[in-house]
């Protein structure tokens, strides 16, 4: 079941709605630039297991509106409110993948946890995407800001080395293309301004004030968000429990997709 929720003023997000039935309720926040269907092989598996699956495509990607502002992490963690309140869920997880991590952690953080009881981090961008001075962890300003020239410049071919080095394991051509086909989705001012908020946005503080269980998935060959952005958000947030997967890198929902399905169900149902 498929349909949109408005966020604001001509701003309509796309929600994927799988099993509304199930016992319990997982919404999935995609990574960049991706949409939901990246959580192809968690939708087709959990509902099995009794899940409610959410899929949420964030506005300027996949099937949501495209507008040209909006894409710093507060907006989109209130976009996520707007979605919660819409389709009125309580006690859920809330599970993000990379950016889509650091979105969660911002809703978590700025909603006080509204409508959410445990969160769920994959490869999350966070507490920071980029290298700072304080936090030796992440990638080079430099890498990021060629991504963002590069989407300027030749977003297909910035796309496609950027799904060259996403996954570990050995995947197929056909499968790269349909991942490749996932990122053209998005308008190519969205994928840029999102790239943007990388150099900007910090969530240290954010990781600090979480009071619920969470878990954390991480593959410990990640390229993208590198391992010890796992470590540095298990050793913040109180409650956490830090799982690695040792044969993913920032793919680990398809890498290693049993074991990231079964780790997450049965947190879900813990």
């Amino acid at each position: 079941m498929g349909y949109y929720i408005p966020v604001g003023p001509d701003v309509k997000l796309y929600v994927e709605d799988l099993n509304p039935t199930g016992c319990n309720t997982i919404v999935f926040i995609h990574g960049w630039p991706a949409n939901h269907r990246m959580f192809e092989y968690q939708f087709n598996q959990l509902p099995r297991m009794g899940c409610r699956c959410i899929g949420i495509d964030l506005r300027g990607f996949g099937n949501s509106d495209k507008p040209w502002d909006g894409y710093d992490y507060n907006q989109q963690a209130d976009d996520i409110r707007c979605v919660i309140e819409a389709l009125g869920l309580e006690d859920v997880t809330l599970g993000g993948h990379s950016t889509g991590g650091a979105i969660a952690i911002r809703y978590v953080a700025r909603h006080n946890s509204y409508g959410v009881s445990k969160l769920a981090l994959f490869a999350a961008a966070a507490p920071s995407l980029i290298e700072r001075p304080y936090f030796p962890h992440g990638l080079k300003r430099e890498e990021v800001e060629k991504i963002i020239c590069d989407t300027q410049n030749d977003r297909p071919n910035m796309l496609q080395g950027f799904g060259n080095m996403f996954f570990f394991q050995y995947i197929t051509a056909p499968f790269s293309d349909w991942f490749f086909q996932m990122g053209l989705q998005a308008a190519g001012w969205s994928t840029s301004a999102v790239a943007e908020a990388w150099l900007q946005e910090e969530l240290f503080e954010d990781l600090a004030s979480i009071r619920i269980p969470t878990l954390i998935l991480h593959g410990i060959h990640d390229k993208v968000c590198l391992f010890p952005l796992a470590i540095a958000q298990n050793r913040a947030i109180r409650n956490s429990k830090l799982i690695p997967f040792q044969y993913s890198g920032h793919g680990a929902f398809y890498d290693e997709r049993d074991k990231f399905n079964k780790e997450l169900v049965r947190f879900i149902e813990a």
